[in-house]
């Protein structure tokens, strides 16, 4: 009841990305209702029936994803003060968030069974003049408990993914009086020590801690007058800029992230991989949906270890990208851009790499069948739409959640006099760095990838 009644009190763009869910979850399970169509009408062809389902685990995949997103940018079910006092703690919320998602994803596939009774003529006279009659195998009855153990994968895997990335988590700091193992197993504080050079470096401390009364108000004045005035414009070709104080910027995360080596080496295995199918001649060939070309298996390895290496990239390319931008004297503009970047590296990295994994191996299947394109069947158009919409979603979902994560710098530059053309033109320069980045990535790892079924 609890999630019901937070699911209908939720702001229209909250229901909105729910609705989304629920159109996502629809195409998926109309797609296994199809393959289950599909194994009724041909009894005999149960490679081939297995082929279907197994594809179908990349749409499963995207929505799966895009709830996820949706779920962690849900501000119904963030942890907030106060309310583990009424009994709503992290798990109370992540119990919620996942009944919520799970409702979400099993309307989407309530809407998917009655479309599909319908192409059948279950519920109604045969739609289309019976043109889908053979395919969905009208003449024979519709096992009901195999119809809803298909229906019922996209929710329980949809909340037990929300389940398991919202779970709770101990983020109690240690407290200072607590001995832990150094090194070598021995006793130390948690506390890090101050050295001698870094307490009196550049006398910083020393002019912070000036006494008015002894040491004298000095020639700048007072600490407390100092503080108080504001931050002088600095002049750059005759008009003013606005300073940043650097308290004011998002503070970049301590280590960037780990991921760029490990997708670089799986991004170069999946490529090697396709280069070998390309050169080996006379293997096997698997095919692909639609009525598209056979491809080797190995070429299908190749796309799944291109695709998951650009996924890991992602992170550490988007870190990388906000470091390039605070090179070689940056204004205030350069320097905001980047460390925004850089502190969402982790936020937004991941959906962008999966979004360029996406749209290559979508440029790849487009050049198959030579210089007359691939002629997809409606299936086939369905899943590719789901797949490449439901990426593009979680992006802007993930963007949603970056800007609603930095509200509070947002609004500390507003209060400093930023005006919002800086800030504006800081998000212009964000996403003209990582499309300079990430396209001719795209583009190149794109190539490769249709090579093999090209040549």
């Amino acid at each position: 009841m609890l999630a019901l009644r937070l699911t209908r009190g939720a702001h229209p763009a909250v229901q909105l990305r729910r609705l989304l869910v629920a159109a996502a979850s629809a195409g998926t399970g109309f797609l296994l209702l199809c393959t289950l169509g599909y194994a009724m009408s041909n009894p005999d062809a149960g490679s081939g029936s297995l082929l279907r389902l197994a594809w179908c685990a990349t749409p499963l995949a995207a929505t799966v994803y895009f709830a996820v997103a949706v779920a962690r940018t849900d501000p119904a079910t963030s942890p907030r003060t106060g309310l583990s006092a009424i009994g709503l703690g992290p798990a109370r919320l992540m119990a919620v968030s996942a009944t919520t998602t799970a409702l979400a994803c099993t309307l989407g596939s309530m809407l998917a069974l009655l479309f599909f009774l319908h192409l059948r003529g279950d519920l109604t006279g045969m739609p289309f003049d019976g043109a889908a009659a053979e395919f969905l195998a009208a003449d024979s009855p519709l096992p009901l408990p195999a119809a809803l153990t298909l229906l019922s994968l996209t929710p329980v895997i949809a909340s037990l993914s929300v389940a398991l990335t919202l779970r709770p988590r101990d983020d109690r700091p240690t407290p200072p009086g607590t001995r832990t193992f150094g090194r070598f197993g021995a006793y130390g504080s948690g506390k890090a020590r101050e050295t001698f050079g870094a307490y009196g470096r550049f006398g910083a401390r020393l002019r912070a801690t000036a006494r008015p009364g002894k040491d004298g108000p000095g020639k700048d004045g007072p600490p407390q007058a100092r503080a108080s005035e504001p931050h002088p414009p600095a002049q750059t070709g005759g008009q003013a800029s606005p300073v940043l104080p650097p308290d004011t910027l998002p503070a970049p995360p301590a280590d960037p992230p780990k991921g760029l080596p490990w997708g670089i080496a799986v991004l170069a295995a999946g490529l090697a991989v396709e280069a070998y199918a390309t050169r080996s001649g006379g293997t096997p060939t698997t095919p692909l949906p639609g009525g598209l070309a056979g491809g080797a298996p190995s070429v299908l390895i190749g796309w799944l270890l291109t695709a998951t290496g650009l996924a890991l990239a992602g992170p550490g390319l988007t870190h990388l990208c906000g470091r390039l931008l605070q090179t070689a004297r940056p204004g205030a503009l350069r320097l905001l851009a980047g460390r925004v970047l850089m502190t969402e590296s982790t936020r937004i990295g991941r959906p962008l790499g999966v979004v360029c994994a996406v749209a290559s191996g979508a440029y790849a299947m487009t050049a198959l069948d030579g210089p007359d394109g691939a002629e997809f069947g409606p299936l086939t158009t369905l899943g590719l739409l789901l797949v490449v919409g439901c990426t593009l979603a979680t992006l802007l979902t993930a963007a949603v959640e970056a800007k609603h994560a930095r509200a509070d710098t947002t609004e500390a530059l507003l209060r400093l006099g930023a005006p919002a053309t800086m800030l504006r033109g800081a998000a212009a320069v964000r996403a003209g760095a990582l499309l300079a980045l990430f396209g001719p990535l795209t583009l190149v790892v794109a190539e490769l990838a249709a090579l093999p079924l090209t040549s």
